[in-house]
C-alpha cells in the first residue's frame, strides 16, 4: 500500500463526503446531464462501499463492484459508472487526496449493433396512413414522423427546434438542429417536399406562432403551445406503432432513425453520405448498418437449403 493511500486510510468516508463529491462535479466543468450522470454514479458506487463496510477501496473492490453492476444494469449504464469512477479517482490522486484505484479499469464489452430495429417502408407507409391529418395532433404527428424519418433526427432534436429553425439555403428547404451534445445549432438537414408539406399543413392548422416558439408543440390542455419534452415524442410514435399494430419493445422512436440509415444505404448512399445524415462522429458507429445489410444480402443459407432439399 503506498503512502498516499496509507494516509488517507481512515478518512475515506469523509473524502467522499457530497462536498468533495461537488467539488469533482465543479472541475470536470461538464454539461449539466453530464454531470447528474457523474453524481449519480459516485453516490451508487459509495453507497456499495457503505454497505460493504468498505472504508479504503482498493481496485478489487471496484472491479467488483463492476461486475456487480452487470448483473443488473446494461453495459452502456456499467461503463457509464466506471467511466465516473476512473474520472474521480484520477482527480483524487491529482489533487493528493486518494491513489488512482481505478486506473484502466475496464468497463464493460458493447457488442457492435443496435438495440432497436428499423421499419420497413411498408411498416412506415401503414403507420404514416393510419394517422388522421385534419387535427392539430394528428397534423403534428405525421409531421414529426415524416421528419424523424427522413431526416434522422433524435428525440431531443426534435424537442429543440424552433419555427425560426426552418429556413431555405438554395433551393432546398432545411431545419438547423441542435445536436446530441452541441451547445448550438450548428447542424441541419434537408426537409424533402413531402415532410415541408406536412410541416406547413401542421403549421396552418396550429396558427399563429411567433419564430422562437417550438416547431412542434404539445396539442394537451394544460400545456397547449409549449415545448414537448423528449418522453412526450417516444410516447407520439410508440402509440402510432401501436395503432399500426406494431407493438414491440424493439420498435420505438429511435427506429425512425435507424429506418433513415437503413433506407439510405439501401437506396445507394455511400456511408459517407450516411454517416453525415445522421451527424455521427466516427464512421465506424454508421459502419454497423453497413455489415447488418451485407449479412441479409449473404444469401449462404438459401445455397445450403438449396442443396439439401433442392430449390423451393
Amino acid at each position: 500500500m503506498n503512502t498516499l493511500q496509507t494516509t488517507h486510510n481512515a478518512h475515506m468516508i469523509k473524502a467522499v463526503s457530497p462536498d468533495l463529491q461537488a467539488r469533482f462535479i465543479r472541475f470536470i466543468d461538464a454539461r449539466p446531464a453530464t454531470a447528474a450522470t457523474y453524481g449519480r454514479s459516485l453516490r451508487l458506487f459509495f453507497q456499495y462501499l457503505a454497505d460493504k463496510g468498505i472504508a479504503a477501496p482498493t481496485r478489487e473492490d471496484i472491479i467488483t463492484y463492476r461486475d456487480s453492476l452487470k448483473a443488473t444494469r446494461q453495459p452502456a449504464t456499467v461503463n457509464a459508472y466506471v467511466i465516473a469512477i476512473r474520472q474521480f479517482f484520477s482527480w483524487t490522486e491529482t489533487e493528493g487526496l486518494y491513489p488512482n484505484i481505478a486506473q484502466n479499469v475496464k468497463g464493460a464489452r458493447i457488442e457492435r449493433s443496435y438495440k432497436k430495429d428499423p421499419l420497413t417502408v411498408k411498416q412506415l407507409r401503414a403507420i404514416m396512413a393510419g394517422i388522421e391529418r385534419d387535427t392539430e395532433t394528428g397534423a403534428r404527428d405525421y409531421a414529426v414522423l415524416a421528419v424523424m424519418a427522413t431526416g434522422g433526427l433524435r428525440t431531443i432534436e426534435v424537442i429543440r427546434a424552433n419555427i425560426e429553425d426552418l429556413r431555405t439555403l438554395g433551393d432546398e428547404t432545411v431545419l438547423y438542429i441542435q445536436g446530441k451534445g452541441k451547445d448550438q445549432k450548428s447542424d441541419l438537414i434537408k426537409i424533402p417536399g413531402h415532410a415541408e408539406q406536412a410541416i406547413r399543413a401542421y403549421l396552418a392548422i396550429r396558427g399563429k406562432a411567433s419564430g422562437s416558439e417550438p416547431l412542434f408543440a404539445s396539442s394537451s390542455n394544460r400545456n397547449q403551445g409549449q415545448r414537448m419534452t423528449t418522453r412526450s415524442i417516444s410516447r407520439i410514435v410508440k402509440d402510432r406503432l401501436r395503432a399500426a399494430g406494431l407493438d414491440s419493445d424493439r420498435l420505438t422512436a429511435h427506429s425512425l432513425r435507424h429506418t433513415a440509415a437503413t433506407l439510405n444505404l439501401l437506396n445507394g448512399a455511400t456511408l459517407d453520405e450516411t454517416q453525415q445524415l445522421l451527424r455521427h462522429s466516427r464512421i465506424d458507429t454508421t459502419m454497423i448498418y453497413s455489415h447488418h445489410l451485407d449479412r441479409m444480402k449473404n444469401k449462404s443459407e438459401a445455397r445450403i437449403a438449396a442443396a439439401i432439399w433442392g430449390k423451393s
